[in-house]
């Protein structure tokens, strides 16, 4: 067993390596790089892309910061490599390229790149002055937070949830519980989202929670009973939203997990012998029907960190991980881009070989190496 996760722990490598090369290559491939964006700054037409893109906030978008040349257009020559170029200093253009290292080769910068990311050296973000590693460490208390809460209390509704309707699969409970995640299904996490804050943070009804941010601006200053307080009271909208976008489809996973098990021959077996309902549930199925559903919390927490967080955050202005890399995207701020993939990647990676160790906690007699075998 410790030869198989030694061995997922060195295929991290080459996975990680050929997920960077194929996001590389399709980026570079991509029109609209940071020199097209600043041309178009120039030519006036850029367009910002989010709402915090506006005023300052998209020249710093748009421009990088502390350059010594000067950003006009002199009406002399054209660059064919980047459309709309035409009328903008060719020695500007040289100038930009060596800015961002675009004068290397891709090969060049790619071993370069992946040299520093080694070390998790993750360069400066190309419009402000910042270590793009203190970005993603900056970002990541409010993407984990989110994660984190919304992964653990879907899983406290969903499996007892779950295991309620195996039990009294076709009663009424069943039947309105059923309804209930319909609607959970139906209703994308973001637009419930929205539906809070109209009702309980200010929009129309009550005012009840905070609209922006993770904590108040005075958190510093108060005790920690009180910061604790604060924390919850901002992040309660955002992670009952994402719950209730999240706890469906665990709930439907379990309640067929418990079902598929009940009709199994050991169970038939144990009632025969005259074992309670509770010792037949809990002492025979619940640690079979378990384990798909304990076992792939690592999966869900990135999924749900990764992939259901990025709305809840643009819709509450909570500035995360997922935001950062959404608008790194949109600007070309490859260094931002690649080291939230980077780090993305990673621990997606790393809570896969979780996953799996969760399988053999959960049940001993999983064995990967006769598997693999």
């Amino acid at each position: 067993m410790l030869a198989y996760f030694l061995r997922r722990l060195l295929l991290i490598v080459p996975t990680l390596l050929g997920i960077m090369v194929l996001n590389f290559a399709i980026v570079q491939a991509a029109p609209g790089g940071p020199i097209e964006q600043i041309v178009a700054k120039l030519h006036g037409t850029d367009v910002a892309a989010t709402a915090r893109f506006s005023g300052s906030a998209a020249g710093e978008a748009s421009v990088p910061t502390g350059q010594a040349f000067k950003l006009n257009e002199t009406g002399g020559g054209s660059t064919a490599r980047y459309p709309g170029a035409q009328g903008v200093d060719p020695e500007l253009i040289k100038e930009l390229e060596q800015q961002f290292g675009f004068d290397k080769p891709l090969y060049e910068r790619f071993l370069t790149m992946m040299g520093n990311y080694l070390r998790f050296d993750f360069g400066k973000s190309y419009y402000s002055d910042e270590s793009v590693f203190h970005l993603v460490v900056s970002k990541m208390p409010v993407s984990i937070s989110l994660g984190l809460w919304t992964t653990l209390l879907v899983y406290l509704i969903s499996i007892p949830l779950g295991i309620r309707k195996a039990v009294r699969d076709g009663t009424p409970f069943d039947l309105w519980t059923s309804a209930a995640i319909i609607v959970g299904y139906a209703i994308p996490s973001f637009l419930f989202a929205v539906l809070l804050i109209v009702v309980f943070a200010g929009g129309r009804y009550l005012d009840w929670f905070p609209l922006r941010g993770l904590v108040s601006e005075n958190w510093s200053d108060l005790d920690w009973p009180h910061r604790i307080l604060d924390y919850f009271w901002h992040i309660a909208l955002p992670v009952t939203a994402m719950v209730i976008g999240g706890f469906a489809s665990l709930t439907m996973l379990t309640k067929n997990a418990f079902l598929d098990e009940i009709g199994k021959q050991y169970v038939l077996t144990a009632r025969a012998k005259g074992l309670s309902e509770t010792r037949v549930l809990y002492g025979h199925i619940f640690r079979n029907a378990m384990l798909i559903v304990i076992a792939g919390f690592p999966s869900a927490f990135i999924g749900i960190l990764f992939t259901g967080a990025l709305l809840i955050e643009v819709t509450f202005s909570l500035d995360g991980m997922g935001l950062l890399g959404f608008e790194a995207a949109i600007n070309r701020n490859y260094p931002v881009m690649f080291g939230t993939l980077y780090v993305f990647t990673l621990m997606g990676l790393v809570m896969n070989i979780l996953g799996d160790l969760a399988y053999v906690l959960t049940d001993p007699r999983i064995d990967f190496e006769k598997r693999e075998g």
